[in-house]
């Protein structure tokens, strides 16, 4: 069938279903800077390109579907972090949104330190190189060998989440001969305005000590009686994907306050707060992200604000972007195979990836948005729901967006800003092989995560 002939649901904004999803764009060519990563664009010959190189040309040489990380784009944004908060402050870039050697590298080399939740990212930060004392050590479950490793390499700071963990870190740096420096977590009870399972500083859920009913000062106090750890600041983090900064000037004025109380039991001041990351991105053309510069500003005005208010001296501050940072640089790559239309409803785009590859729509109901971007299509705008390909309903990569109506099988479609968690978060679900990470940057490509292989699946079956 021609793609002139291909049918299709629904295709203008005046005939849609009822749904949540946003009116087409004018031009569904159109790139919105917002979305994509710096250095996308749509050639002449209306194909896209990142870093200079065609999605088709990246397509045969490194297969879909794939991650295409915009290399440039990174290193910009860490300096644009780095340099928004200064000398004066630290940058802890969030290894759980994306982290792989290469990336550590990156980070090295752009000033920017690490922090890590795991023994699995502890050991991609050091076996790249990344200085121990510029690491911390994030979990509210350390196990008892993670601990020990982070303590023997000298891990800049770990960040104690519990009660059990703040004797249990200094029983083991004491019995290795050492002291270590530590922050502790705490929940500030700000519920902050993001998907439930992505909110961390109200009382009923894993992370942190609460601030109520005094568990925060106690946890202070029991830390300020032993040898094994030198208490250097409180940490805070509210939770993900927020745009809002009022939840972060609630949890800096209750942080603050807890600094108050410190110094009036105890007669000293803590250097230092982490008011963690958590600042969202743009997914669709609907978000509207801070800057850096932006962010900075509202913190160090919070903090400083609040700390005169106090008297307090202002403590170093630092922040954990990951998401903002990786989430923008990256899109993926599919091939399209199945389109189905459903009368009256929508068409169903399948494509060679799915769930798999990005598990945040079914885990999150996240939104994200999609392009043709092998050719250029002057069809008219068609509502797709584009799914994956394994067995289940919920396999969705894009609930609601739109596409050319032309679109049909051998297209490539991206979709953009999943350079966070969604190849953290990559299973094998279905057996399906996880796809490669390819780093694009002045019209050079190489793989930073190689592409997983039937042989790497059956390696780890011993039968």
């Amino acid at each position: 069938m021609s793609r002139s002939a291909h049918p299709a649901g629904p295709r203008h904004a005046d005939v849609l279903p009822e749904g949540h999803y946003t009116a087409p764009a004018d031009d569904l060519n159109a790139l919105d800077p917002k979305v994509w990563a710096q250095t996308v664009a749509r050639a002449g010959d209306g194909g896209v390109s990142v870093g200079g190189i065609e999605v088709a040309r990246l397509a045969e040489e490194f297969g879909t579907p794939a991650y295409f990380l915009d290399e440039e784009d990174f290193r910009a944004r860490c300096a644009a972090w780095r340099d928004a908060f200064g000398p004066d402050a630290d940058v802890f870039y969030a290894g759980k949104a994306f982290l792989s050697r290469a990336v550590v590298r990156w980070l090295d080399e752009e000033g920017l330190n690490l922090d890590v939740c795991s023994g699995g990212e502890l050991a991609t930060a050091l076996s790249a190189g990344m200085p121990a004392e510029r690491i911390a050590f994030h979990g509210n479950n350390k196990t008892e060998e993670e601990i020990s490793r982070a303590v023997q390499v000298g891990v800049g700071r770990i960040v104690l989440d519990s009660f059990q963990e703040i004797a249990r870190v200094a029983h083991i740096a004491e019995g290795l001969g050492k002291r270590q420096r530590v922050q502790i977590r705490v929940t500030v009870g700000v519920e902050a305005h993001t998907h439930e399972f992505i909110a961390t500083a109200h009382e009923d859920q894993k992370f942190g000590i609460a601030l109520a009913d005094g568990q925060a000062a106690e946890a202070v106090r029991r830390a300020l009686k032993l040898d094994g750890i030198e208490l250097i600041g409180i940490h805070s983090h509210i939770g993900s994907q927020i745009f809002d900064m009022a939840g972060f000037e609630v949890a800096a004025r209750r942080v603050v306050g807890l600094l108050a109380e410190v110094r009036d039991e105890h007669g000293i001041e803590l250097p230092e707060i982490d008011l963690g990351g958590g600042l969202g991105i743009a997914y669709t053309s609907d978000d509207d992200p801070r800057e850096p510069h932006e962010i900075a500003k509202a913190l160090n005005e919070i903090v400083g604000r609040e700390c005169e208010a106090a008297s307090l001296r202002t403590p170093r501050i630092s922040v954990e972007p990951g998401r903002a940072i990786v989430g923008p640089t990256a899109f993926t790559l599919y091939t399209v195979g199945t389109v189905k239309p459903l009368e009256g409803l929508r068409t169903y785009v399948s494509v060679d990836g799915g769930m798999s590859d990005n598990i945040r729509t079914a885990l999150y109901d996240a939104e994200y948005t999609v392009a043709l971007v092998s050719r250029r299509s002057d069809a008219a705008p068609m509502l797709v729901r584009v799914v994956g390909k394994h067995c289940e309903s919920g396999d969705i990569v894009v609930k609601d967006a739109f596409l050319p109506a032309d679109v049909a099988a051998g297209d490539l479609i991206a979709v953009p800003a999943t350079g966070a968690y969604c190849r953290s978060m990559a299973s094998n679900y279905n057996h399906a092989l996880r796809p490669p990470v390819v780093a694009v940057r002045d019209g050079a490509a190489r793989v930073i995560v190689r592409r997983e292989t039937e042989e790497d699946l059956l390696r780890l079956d011993v039968g």
